[in-house]
């Protein structure tokens, strides 16, 4: 079966980003401290653990990867191990890609990627912003309660 053959019956469903997942009792997954974006009050900011999670829906055998690029995409921050993952017809399947002592050097989005097989599936962005930054640029009220 051809590669894109076989990506036609594979549904990325979600990702979300978080600090920690714990595989719970009933095969349930807990996912700790989710977040779209880094606001931080001081760059560079090195994570200690956090995770991507992908729920994907289709049937079929693949080979995932995750990698986060800095804003300019010419550069990994970092790369997980390649891991396979399967979907019976009907199913569904959870990939879990952690990763440890993470720095961000810069303002900017970063880009979260996907790769099924080699080949980019999705990605999407992950806004790493200084607090003092985006304070200094916010438009200030002059209403008074």
């Amino acid at each position: 079966m051809a590669i894109t053959e076989q990506t036609d019956k594979l549904e990325l469903v979600y990702t979300l980003l978080c600090d920690d997942v714990r595989l719970e009792a009933g095969n349930k997954l807990s996912f700790m401290g989710v977040f779209q974006n880094i606001l931080v009050q001081q760059l560079p900011i090195s994570l200690i653990k956090f995770a991507v999670v992908n729920h994907w829906r289709g049937e079929g055998t693949y080979l995932s990867e995750v990698r986060i690029l800095t804003p300019d995409r010419k550069q990994p921050v970092v790369v997980s191990q390649p891991t396979r993952f399967e979907i019976v017809p009907g199913g569904f399947a959870d990939n879990v890609s952690f990763f440890v002592n993470v720095t961000f050097t810069a303002p900017g989005d970063y880009w979260v990627q996907t790769l099924i097989d080699s080949t980019l599936f999705n990605e999407q962005p992950l806004t790493v912003a200084d607090a003092r930054a985006v304070q200094g640029t916010a438009p200030g009220s002059d209403a008074v309660n």
